[in-house]
């Protein structure tokens, strides 16, 4: 069973450094690629608009990182709903300010249920 992934940008994929983009944070880029080779959706999750926000799309694929969508719910998650609400709908939402920030790790990818 696949799980979405929601993903913030400035302190969570790089160092914030806003407006510009910072140093990439290794750990979590490699993985969300691996989390997405695995069959689970990605989203990018950010407060970036217009040219920062493309900006931060063509980083992210520069470092080997693509996503399912982008501050947007999953077509599958508006049918299923019957909506598009302006929360996006994700399992782990992966933010400097959520515990992931804090020192926790996100779950162990790979293991067969």
């Amino acid at each position: 069973m696949s799980v979405i992934f929601a993903v913030d940008f400035d302190g969570t994929l790089c160092e914030n450094a806003w407006p510009d983009i910072g140093k990439p944070n290794g750990y979590i880029i490699r993985y969300l690629i691996q989390a997405r080779k695995e069959g689970h959706k990605l989203i990018l999750w950010t407060m970036r608009e217009d040219e920062l926000l493309s900006q931060a799309i063509e980083w992210c694929k520069a470092h080997g990182l693509e996503f399912d969508a982008v501050n947007d719910n999953l077509p599958e998650m508006q049918s299923f709903y019957g909506n598009n609400p302006r929360k996006v709908y994700a399992n782990y939402y992966i933010d400097d300010h959520n515990a992931f920030g804090v020192g926790h790790k996100p779950p162990v990818l790979g293991r067969k249920k």
